[in-house]
């Protein structure tokens, strides 16, 4: 009803007549002292509010409330919590359910063939692939990319603002128009878009053989996640991006210097661009 007053500028008296009061019992209620719960809730709800902003809004209520009980030494019901963040309109702003959310099911799976042998004979014989994410402006943007195994070269790569099908045939696309005749192996992990008819369909159209690691084992597909583990430690990390075209520009430069300047010592001090020439 204060609000309604203040805002709106309704009247007091015809506010209390529609909810049936006396506009002196409105007042008494008003000017009273608060009392002590009242206290502790607004004491509590500072409390919440400053530990909830130093979490830079990451936290939520169960976070909030351990947070809470560790510094105040309470035992503080956790719906108490929940009650006075909704009432201060505080959510986590990360991990939120998106609506209607229905899990993907897979429509084709594939054995392991590769099995982590990882050694190859020849270019093209054994192609690792896997997306992973990168953030520029507190957005995150999807990286793709085929490496072989026989030189550690990236055979193609791809950048996204979406994580979808397209992101990955649009890699594969790349990969074989630079090599037309390779019938590889190509070893991913489960993710929807590798079990998805449409990578199917690439595969009866380009003639790869399909091989898939194995649930939870990340290793299975360990060359493509030591390529993300180099990329990121030895540019993404150290660099700061103004936008995405200078992102896609950045990891372009890094590439390039990855297949062209990057020495290997199991090469003789080859770079895989180098090394994968002497077996043309």
């Amino acid at each position: 009803m204060f609000e309604l007053n203040r805002d709106f500028e309704y009247p007091i008296t015809t506010l209390c007549e529609i909810i049936g009061v006396s506009s002196s019992g409105y007042y008494k209620w008003k000017n009273r002292p608060a009392c002590e719960h009242e206290l502790d809730t607004e004491e509590l709800a500072t409390k919440i509010q400053r530990i909830y902003d130093e979490s830079d809004s990451t936290y939520g209520v169960e976070r909030v409330h351990l947070a809470v009980n560790r510094e105040l030494d309470g035992v503080f019901n956790i719906k108490r919590i929940r009650r006075v963040m909704r009432i201060m309109g505080l959510s986590s702003v990360i991990r939120r359910k998106r609506p209607n959310y229905v899990k993907s099911i897979p429509e084709h799976t594939y054995k392991n063939k590769i099995n982590r042998e990882f050694s190859s004979t020849k270019p093209n014989e054994k192609w690792f692939t896997d997306v992973t994410y990168l953030k520029i402006c507190n957005t995150n943007v999807y990286l793709s990319a085929i490496i072989d195994t026989y030189d550690q070269s990236i055979i193609a790569w791809k950048i996204s603002r979406i994580n979808d099908y397209q992101l990955v045939k649009d890699t594969l696309d790349l990969a074989f128009e630079a090599n037309p005749k390779a019938k590889p192996y190509i070893q991913s992990d489960r993710g929807s878009q590798y079990t998805s008819g449409m990578y199917r369909e690439m595969s009866l159209k380009y003639g790869f053989k399909i091989s898939m690691s194995r649930v939870s084992k990340c290793l299975d597909n360990q060359p493509i996640e030591s390529f993300w583990g180099t990329l990121k430690s030895e540019y993404y990390y150290r660099k700061k991006f103004a936008s995405f075209e200078s992102l896609v520009l950045g990891i372009e430069e890094y590439i390039s210097r990855y297949m062209n300047k990057r020495y290997v010592k199991k090469f003789g001090g080859l770079t895989p661009s180098e090394f994968r020439a002497l077996a043309a």
